[in-house]
């Protein structure tokens, strides 16, 4: 990866996009953890249903709760679940691509089934059934999308891996005696790194997406903990009447995403030479 990466990064408007809306909720992330401008628990029936002003930035809700509050403290769960889903998810995903790729052919091959099979179930229904045996929590939402998703990225990663196992410095290294885990370390990971990247970004706006969609279903984030997805379900019977109250967390929900698959790619495009390479050809063609 070139020490070049972030200012090739921050050359491409989706970059610099992404990087601006994940520094900012990170930045509300850290604050709310320690301050809100209200309480976004305290009820106020006497001020329900209240448009922006000074004392509401963003309004009320149905039982009086400061809208702007609430947003600003759900951003921490949403930074808390993408940060944790990515990490199982990458665990996950190299693991198992490392043994399908490089493991003894008896075990690369019920490495590959498995993969497939895990596959074939939704994050949402792995969240639903560890939810009915834990209880909604976030926890069981971290494991369901590092697991749900963890398999994708095994399954694009393990192809990555056995290509770069064939070039010939991965065959020098492997002839001077380097064991499998320095080759994986030292030569593999090193360079499919740009994928993983694109596949983490993307983990990191599926956790954030799937978090909300459980806790609206109710199967994600406990009524004690702030959520952009359970306060979009408290909303929804009033979307017609209000909805303008509806339309922060939804807003949150989708820039946030959004911000995360843009630097993904874009950061892919910065860390990636081939695709800069084929990029310049393109120009001179043209």
């Amino acid at each position: 990866m070139s020490a070049a990466w972030p200012r090739e990064l921050l050359r491409r408007p989706g970059g610099v996009l992404g990087v601006v809306v994940l520094a900012v909720l990170i930045v509300s992330a850290v604050v709310a953890t320690f301050w809100t401008p209200q309480d976004p628990f305290a009820t106020d029936p006497f001020h329900r249903w209240q448009g922006p002003s000074g004392a509401h930035l963003l309004g009320t809700d149905g039982v009086g709760r400061d809208v702007f509050s609430y947003v600003f403290a759900a951003s921490r769960t949403a930074l808390l679940v993408a940060v944790l889903s990515s990490l199982v998810a990458g665990v996950v995903g190299v693991v198992l691509a490392a043994v399908g790729a490089l493991g003894p052919r008896w075990l690369r091959e019920p490495v590959a089934v498995l993969i497939d099979v895990l596959i074939a179930f939704p994050v949402l229904l792995i969240a639903i059934m560890l939810s009915a045996v834990l209880g909604p929590s976030l926890t069981e939402v971290v494991v369901a999308v590092g697991i749900g998703f963890g398999v994708n990225i095994a399954r694009v990663a393990r192809g990555e891996i056995r290509r770069v196992a064939r070039s010939g410095y991965v065959l020098a290294a492997r002839a001077a005696g380097l064991g499998p885990g320095r080759v994986l370390t030292d030569h593999l990971l090193p360079n499919i790194a740009p994928v993983l990247i694109v596949q983490l970004s993307l983990s990191a706006g599926v956790a954030v997406l799937s978090e909300a969609g459980l806790s609206f279903l109710g199967y994600g984030a406990p009524p004690s903990t702030p959520s952009w997805g359970r306060l979009l379900g408290d909303l929804q019977n009033y979307v017609t009447i209000y909805p303008l109250t509806a339309v922060w967390p939804g807003l949150a929900i989708t820039v946030s995403v959004l911000a995360c698959n843009l630097f993904g790619d874009a950061l892919r495009e910065a860390t990636d030479p081939r695709l800069r390479t084929g990029r310049r050809e393109r120009r001179r063609v043209r």
